[in-house]
This record gives structure tokens, C-alpha cells and sequence, in this order.
């Protein structure tokens, strides 16, 4: 299963539009993971023109995409348990906060730092942040993620758009 890695769209707010590349990859995904800031319920409605989206809800989100969306949730693709949440939190303890969290997962994708993230923790859990595809922050590049999830398992990429 091929999924799409998305936060911080924050979405419209001027010319802001999906990148090209970032679009090419929803084409191709089966499955669209967002961790929050949509901003509008139309950036919903418009990524679910290219798949199913699984979404939580951020801290800028408009109320009707708040009330539509809870604060957190698991997924499973493919047999892989991965949890959502907008705010990992401070980079110190993450991966341990983040465990107690969501005990059973497998990986956590968060987001609202615009910084993108893959990491592996010791005992196995991974935190991947896709960062943004619209609004860089303090990042290098626009970014978004993807991911192949197989047999219980889920692998991470960064993608530059």
C-alpha cells in the first residue's frame, strides 16, 4: 500500500497551492495520512479527490474541520498500527512520550513543527513528521512524506517538493 504524508497544509491563505511533485504523489497513493492544519475543510475535500483521507486535527484548524476530525487515532494499513497526532511535543522524551501514548503502534507521523523528521526509536517505534509542502517554517525545502506499508510493516521517505 502506498500512502501520502502530509501536514501543515495551511490552506488557502494566499496563493498557496500543493506543489506540483507533491501532487504527482497523491495520483499514485491508495492512502492519504494528514496530521493536521488543514486550515479549511475544502483542503479535505479537495485531497480526497485523489484518495481516502485519514486526518487528525491541529491547532489552526477552522471548527469544522475540528469538529470532523478527533485529536488523535490509529490506522492500519496493511497490518502496520500507526498513530496520528498533530503535536508530538519537545524533541527531548519524545520517543518515550510518544510510547506511552500509543503503546501498540508501530510508527506515530505528527506534525506542527514544519520540520521534517524520521527517526527510529530503540525499541523500534518510529516518529516520522512529513513537515510541509506549503509553508517551509525553518526548513530547507518543502517536504512531504511517503510511505509502503506491507506485511505489518510501514517504511518512511522524506520527499522534497
Amino acid at each position: 500500500m502506498l500512502i501520502a504524508v502530509l501536514a501543515d497544509t495551511h490552506m488557502p491563505k494566499g496563493d498557496r497551492a500543493l506543489p506540483m511533485a507533491c501532487r504527482r504523489v497523491l495520483k499514485r497513493a491508495d492512502l492519504i495520512l494528514h496530521a493536521g492544519d488543514f486550515f479549511a475543510l475544502s483542503v479535505l475535500r479537495s485531497l480526497e479527490l485523489y484518495a481516502p483521507v485519514v486526518g487528525v486535527r491541529g491547532n489552526v484548524d477552522q471548527p469544522e474541520v475540528r469538529a470532523l476530525l478527533p485529536e488523535t487515532r490509529i490506522v492500519g494499513a496493511e497490518g502496520a498500527r500507526i498513530a496520528m497526532v498533530h503535536d508530538g511535543g519537545p524533541a527531548k522524551d519524545r520517543a518515550r512520550r510518544l510510547r506511552k501514548r500509543f503503546p501498540d503502534a508501530g510508527a506515530v507521523v505528527f506534525g506542527h513543527s514544519h520540520q521534517p523528521l524520521h527517526e527510529t526509536a530503540g525499541d523500534g517505534l518510529q516518529l516520522f513528521n512529513p513537515g510541509s509542502p506549503t509553508e517551509r517554517s525553518r526548513a530547507p525545502q518543502h517536504t512531504m512524506g511517503l510511505a509502503r506499508a506491507r506485511d505489518g510493516a510501514v517504511e518512511f521517505e522524506l520527499l522534497a517538493v
